[in-house]
């Protein structure tokens, strides 16, 4: 499989990552008022949808690039952390608060690494993945500084890290399809 073939088999499901946050973002943005469970189930379903897409690009694209590796190790992180939320939704907002701080610090840990590796096979949009990677870390961190902020201030900062994570991520799905469509209207 090449570079140009992983590209067009997973853009839509880099793609799919992308509309799945800022869609987690904006419920949490515009409907604040939502009970804390409810949040909880939202971020736990959405880790695993994550989760499964980002394993599922990570297997797909392992012919081609080197560090899937990493994407695979989003997705399990991501899986694994939709289950905790899930299987114990009685949790108080301080834990979760903390499992979703370690999240998005492992996950912008993954991107961060994913970026430099596609930087040294010499890929041009690798700023993009080093962007969320980066957003996703300052997002952790910011929530396990300050937990007791309040909920209502981690649903805004929960729905603004999804929605920018995701903008990036669909800018990501973007180019991946371009790079598809210009390798196939390039071919002899």
């Amino acid at each position: 499989m090449t570079l140009s073939s992983a590209a067009k088999a997973m853009w839509w499901m880099v793609l799919l990552r992308g509309v799945l946050a800022v869609i987690l973002g904006l419920i949490a943005l515009f409907a604040p008022g939502i009970a804390l469970l409810g949040l909880i189930v939202l971020f736990g379903v959405y880790a695993i949808l994550d989760g499964v897409t980002a394993i599922g690009a990570g297997i797909r694209a392992r012919a081609v690039l080197p560090h899937w590796g990493w994407l695979v190790a989003q997705g399990v992180v991501s899986v694994l952390a939709g289950v905790v939320a899930l299987v114990w939704p009685g949790a108080t907002a301080l834990t979760i608060l903390v499992v979703i701080g370690v999240w998005a610090i492992v996950m912008g840990i993954a991107e961060v690494a994913g970026a430099f590796g596609a930087r040294r096979m010499g890929a041009t949009d690798w700023g993009w993945t080093l962007a969320g990677g980066i957003v996703g870390i300052l997002f952790g961190i910011a929530l396990l500084v300050q937990p007791g902020a309040g909920i209502l201030a981690f649903v805004w900062l929960l729905g603004t890290f999804a929605v920018v994570f995701g903008i990036l991520v669909i800018v990501w799905a973007v180019r991946l399809c371009s790079l598809a469509r210009d390798v196939v209207q390039d071919a002899p």
